[in-house]
């Protein structure tokens, strides 16, 4: 053992346990500060501060929708105005981090200890991945992102002339930037230190448990309070825009195929009937329900891709895969800078909505992936966690772009025409292919389906923090937390009005710029836990 690592052994071990011992293996009574009532579990004072805000937040919309829309707009244009460099600079880092743990002999520890296998097939667990983390939102902007990019709907990454080769080389760059390796890298470094101070530490399953290097016993008093309470109001926020973009599109694609009026009543109706699937499968639990769904998903998602490979232009989409993986990596370190941009409205409207957007949901999907994750190694873990989904997301965006950009330049049906709407731009692709109504029909159920999931593994998620990391909480608490996140999303449309699409980004990045300061202090936490094992490999 050497003296750096005789020092993080001092750090993390209180006096009266032996130097070989490790301070996690205490047991800890983590849920002291539980109380029982009307048959919850619940942690004071994380539910009931938690709880408050967000009630406190709806009934302020509802009642002063215009007000609160303004705020929220105002709060999001100063964040972008002041903190767009920190998302980025913070993104950076935590990708250079896990690039370090994953390729340093630190990759080797297995999550829950040398003997421990995993609870899921890769099959299973992979899907669950891909249907908590991107689901809603590459189904929404599939075929949109690209498109915008292209055709120069809210500006065109790095400047660009729009419709011209290169405009056409950044829209596939950029959107591949913006759904790689990345952002992935946020969920993944939440998701590993949870994992890992959960599985071989034994430290319960909530955020502040990835903070005891640097806290030590008081991340069980307020700093950890504190830290839980920003990761539920995140994971809320988080979840409530994607609900939101879900179903803005779904009413898009009922209205375009049976004419249902596309308003918010309609929108309100369809986050009201989904949330109620969602509490359904949450009652049923992680294998009764989640897992369920995650694999309908992964077949629907893979049935409609082949679809729109097979229909659209098949040899252009099969030659983009390469072509636009080159020019992802080729463009990426241009798109990851910040100084002297060029693009400032692109770049704010588009990349720093999405890193806050990710950061905003890294409790959440972090948590989820910790959860279903036990018995891989680190190694394993970050592989998949952040290469896995840059292929998926370069096979995705290719066919449904390439096949959107196909009709724009063969003025085929109504993409020519721009964009009116960024929820129809699917429906409207599909419209131009064959069995138009059968595939339109098929993206509204996998559309549905990704809602309900990310929903009911979000709840498993907040409701986790707020029972103080107990893993199985009573049902009426999983319920509540289902229903808080389909009145968020609701009140952000509903407070939003004709600028619905900016309220529910404003309360993505309003709420991921507090978590972005967690985050970096996450990765310097886990790597002081995760030095404590590399004497025990030696």
């Amino acid at each position: 053992m050497t003296e750096a690592d005789n020092e993080d052994q001092k750090f993390l071990l209180p006096e009266q346990i032996a130097p070989d011992e490790s301070v996690y293996d205490t047991d800890y009574n983590t849920g002291q500060d539980n109380i029982q009532l009307l048959g919850l579990d619940i942690h004071n004072p994380v539910f009931f501060i938690s709880a408050a805000a967000i009630l406190t937040f709806a009934l302020g919309t509802l009642v002063f929708p215009a007000q609160a829309s303004a705020l929220l707009i105002g709060a999001k244009d100063w964040t972008l105005l002041h903190f767009d460099w920190f998302f980025v600079i913070t993104t950076n880092i935590v990708f250079l981090f896990c690039l370090f743990v994953g390729l340093s002999p630190l990759g080797r520890i297995r999550l829950g200890g040398p003997e421990a296998k995993p609870e899921f097939s890769t099959k299973s667990w992979l899907s669950m991945l891909f249907s908590a983390g991107v689901g809603i939102g590459m189904i929404f902007y599939g075929a949109a992102e690209p498109m915008a990019y292209y055709t120069d709907w809210f500006g065109t990454p790095l400047d660009a002339a729009p419709l011209t080769e290169e405009a056409r080389r950044l829209a596939f760059s950029a959107t591949i930037f913006h759904w790689g390796v990345t952002p992935w890298a946020v969920y993944a470094v939440v998701g590993l230190a949870l994992a890992f101070f959960t599985f071989n530490k034994g430290l319960p399953l909530t955020i502040r448990s990835a903070f005891y290097p640097l806290l030590g016993e008081r991340v069980w008093g307020w700093p950890g309070h504190i830290i839980d309470l920003l990761a539920v109001l995140a994971t809320l926020f988080g979840l409530a825009t994607s609900l939101g973009l879900g179903a803005k599109q779904a009413a898009s694609g009922l209205h375009f195929l049976f004419g249902v009026e596309n308003s918010l009543t309609t929108q309100v109706i369809l986050i009201m009937g989904i949330t109620s699937m969602a509490i359904f499968s949450v009652v049923r639990g992680l294998d009764g329900g989640v897992k369920v769904l995650s694999n309908i998903n992964i077949v629907i998602a893979i049935g409609l891709l082949i679809f729109v490979i097979i229909a659209g232009p098949t040899g252009d989409i099969l030659k983009s895969y390469g072509k636009n993986a080159i020019g992802y990596v080729l463009d990426t370190p241009r798109l990851s800078n910040w100084i002297g941009r060029e693009d400032k409205e692109w770049f704010h409207g588009w990349t720093t909505f999405y890193w806050a957007w990710w950061i905003s949901w890294s409790p959440f999907v972090g948590m989820f992936i910790a959860r279903v994750s036990k018995g891989r190694t680190i190694r394993e873990f970050l592989s998949a966690v952040m290469i896995v989904p840059v292929v998926i997301s370069i096979i995705w965006f290719s066919s449904f772009g390439v096949t959107a950009l196909d009709q724009i330049d063969r003025n085929v049906g109504d993409l020519p025409n721009g964009i009116s709407e960024v929820s129809l731009v699917l429906f409207q692709m599909l419209e131009n292919l064959p069995f138009a109504e059968v595939s339109m029909f098929v993206a509204i159920v996998l559309l549905i389906v990704f809602f309900v999931t990310s929903s009911d593994s979000g709840s498993l998620v907040i409701d986790s923090i707020t029972a103080g990391g107990k893993l199985h909480a009573p049902a009426p608490q999983r319920i509540f937390w289902a229903t808080m996140e389909g009145l968020v999303a609701i009140v952000l449309l509903a407070g939003g009005g004709s600028v619905a699409l900016s309220s529910l980004q404003a309360g993505a990045i309003t709420a991921g710029l507090p978590f972005t300061l967690v985050l970096l202090a996450c990765c310097v936490s886990l790597y002081r836990g995760l030095r404590t094992e590399a004497p025990k490999r030696r």
